[in-house]
């Protein structure tokens, strides 16, 4: 990739809180020993860029596929996430899982939708009964 392509990377990742690094492989390995990264060692080979995020994993994720779909340079070769490494395959899979946020609003309306239905369920058993003694006083008036 060119020094330009790479600021764009940089850029399109920095706008999003994110970082790309290109590492020398020897540091690399040096550096992942004896820790959960060391489990990409074998995948340190050739140019190496590695991209971080401190918030939420899967936006690096998408961000980096993104580019990859716009410039066929950049090749994702594996990932860790939490610690465990995840091939190419595997990491475009958990790129199509949708934001943190959403899927928040999406338990918690999977929470709410029980709830609602209860109280939907009651209300209806309460205006059914109210309807009956409306029924019962508007017989008697008459009578």
């Amino acid at each position: 990739m060119t020094v330009g392509e790479i600021s764009e990377l940089r850029r399109l990742l920095r706008d999003h809180n994110l970082e790309y690094k290109v590492v020398k492989n020897t540091l690399a390995k040096i550096a992942s020993a004896q820790t959960p990264v060391s489990t990409a060692r074998d995948s340190f080979t050739g140019p190496v860029g590695i991209a971080l995020s401190y918030d939420d994993s899967i936006a690096a994720l998408k961000k980096v596929f993104e580019y990859s779909a716009k410039n066929d340079k950049l090749k994702v070769k594996g990932g860790i996430i939490e610690g465990a490494f995840y091939a190419t395959d595997d990491l475009k899979a958990y790129s199509a899982i949708p934001p943190r946020e959403i899927l928040l609003s999406m338990f918690a309306a999977g929470l709410q939708s029980p709830l609602s239905k209860l109280a939907g369920a009651l209300h209806a058993t309460m205006c059914k009964f109210l309807y009956v003694l409306e029924a019962v006083k508007t017989k008697k008036n008459q009578e």
